[in-house]
């Protein structure tokens, strides 16, 4: 079984892809919703830091630290790193955010590794969306030390416009210069369905209604 067929079975395993009428935050109706606070157990976590860290070992990405955006950013970014030592002797720092700024003890608003002027960082996330948390990520990272952010990898690439007629994750190729790794896109999910299965025409409706370029 190929990579791609494998993640959409875990997904769907895990109760974290699923199908049906759902509104997502931006208000548009899709026929298919990713939850990844559906991943709750230890083998979940494991088997889905090692489906990132072979995305990211295979993208060659040359890098310093991987970052993870609060909250659901801290477990991937720490199952990830996790995975590259026991799987791929890469021993690389990881770091996260807080919420709120910590004015006391050691205080700051990053916790574990601390970013240094000419580091390159990869950024770990789940689902984009509208890209809101990654600009997000991107503001507070450059403002902690001159650092360059190389990368980022997903779970799912929805493959829906963002502000203009390019997909959100095409804006921010673009934005930012940096490279975007999705696990899966929406069209590999459709890909996966059997053929003739009702799902499929319902996905490439959205898709035709919403896909970026």
């Amino acid at each position: 079984m190929n990579t791609k067929q494998g993640f959409i079975d875990f997904m769907t395993e895990a109760g974290v892809l699923t199908f049906g009428d759902f509104t997502t935050k931006s208000g548009r109706k899709t026929p298919y919703f990713v939850n990844t606070g559906n991943y709750k157990t230890g083998m979940h976590i494991s088997v889905l830091g090692d489906y990132y860290a072979k995305l990211v070992v295979s993208s060659g990405e040359k890098f310093d630290a991987l970052y993870g955006p609060a909250y659901k950013g801290i477990t991937l970014a720490s199952a990830t790193a996790s995975s590259l030592y026991r799987n791929h002797g890469l021993n690389v720092p990881y770091f996260f955010n807080r919420k709120e700024v910590k004015d006391h003890g050691e205080g700051g608003s990053l916790i574990g590794y601390k970013p240094k002027d000419g580091d390159k960082i990869i950024i770990i996330e789940d689902v984009v969306t509208a890209g809101t948390a990654v600009r997000e990520s991107l503001g507070l990272l450059m403002a902690v030390a001159d650092i360059a952010v190389t990368a980022l990898y997903v779970s799912v690439d929805r493959m829906e416009r963002g502000t203009g007629e390019c997909s959100t994750l095409n804006e921010l190729r673009q934005e930012f210069g940096i490279n975007v790794y999705p696990i899966i896109t929406a069209r590999d999910i459709i890909d996966s369905l059997p053929e003739g299965d009702a799902r499929i025409a319902k996905m490439e409706e959205y898709l035709a209604e919403y896909a970026g370029v």
